[in-house]
């Protein structure tokens, strides 16, 4: 591998770190770093396999409410009526997903100006959200109701183009239905996992035989990258949406879509 290479595998793993679970897009800041960096993997499998390390990231930090709720579920009707939320939560996107997975590889992804696009539009809609007068009525992700769980899986589905941001779609619909904005950010962790979980497994199912020795090298320099960043996200997250809120993330969104538009232009 180049060390060029080396480099730019490092510097999109941290870049996916520290942006997985946060509504900025992660996705959208792989594949435009990628785009500016000349870094390029067949079927853009490197920006989805790297998310491995952030899944492990949340896996780790959460192991213990994991674990918890593992533990609850034969005794606990409302562990049980937890994770089915999860999962229902989950199930419209791994349907449209599966069906579209084509389509949004081969075409959404390989659009760096619509990209830029999502990303100001979507800032723009998490500013006006965050700013709305809204009035709580569920402040504990463990009492969401299955019904507000399968809308905020709705919105998650929005995330399939690439720039929406797949935590911020499932956040912005989840303030949008009545939800504080700490449980908002949380609920998407818990729903992250899953999302991620088969996202991956759906890219290396179909990208196995494109992968190459060097290509398994930097996905590793990347994975480690993402594990590490993750878990700083993960761990800091919370407590900072709940003093700042989601207006820092909406700002970042349209100074760096504005940024990748100017970039085009001037690159291409």
């Amino acid at each position: 591998m180049a060390d060029q290479s080396i480099i730019s595998a490092l510097v999109l793993g941290l870049i996916e770190g520290l942006t997985e679970f946060i509504p900025v897009s992660s996705t959208a800041h792989v594949l435009l770093a990628g785009h500016f960096l000349g870094f390029r993997s067949p079927g853009n499998t490197f920006a989805v396999l790297i998310q491995l390390g952030a899944i492990l990231a949340i896996l780790l930090v959460y192991f213990q409410k994991l674990l918890s709720i593992a533990s609850a579920l034969p005794t606990s009707v409302a562990a049980r009526r937890f994770v089915f939320s999860v999962l229902l939560a989950f199930l419209p996107a791994a349907l449209i997903g599966a069906a579209a997975h084509g389509f949004i590889k081969s075409v959404l992804f390989e659009t760096p100006m619509l990209i830029c696009v999502v990303l100001i539009v979507g800032g723009l809609l998490l500013y006006v959200i965050d700013r709305l007068p809204l009035k709580p009525r569920y402040t504990d992700v463990f009492q969401y109701p299955p019904s507000l769980a399968l809308k905020i899986g709705l919105f998650q589905c929005l995330a399939m183009v690439p720039g929406t941001s797949r935590s911020g779609a499932t956040i912005a619909g989840a303030l949008l239905m009545g939800t504080d904005k700490r449980s908002a950010a949380e609920f998407s962790f818990f729903l992250a996992m899953p999302t991620m979980i088969g996202a991956f497994t759906i890219d290396l199912y179909k990208n196995l035989d494109a992968l190459s020795f060097d290509d398994i090298g930097l996905i590793a320099v990347g994975f480690i990258a993402a594990f590490v960043a993750g878990i700083f996200v993960v761990r800091s997250l919370l407590d900072f949406v709940s003093q700042r809120g989601f207006t820092p993330f909406a700002i970042w969104r349209i100074l760096v879509g504005t940024a990748g538009l100017i970039g085009l232009w001037l690159v291409g």
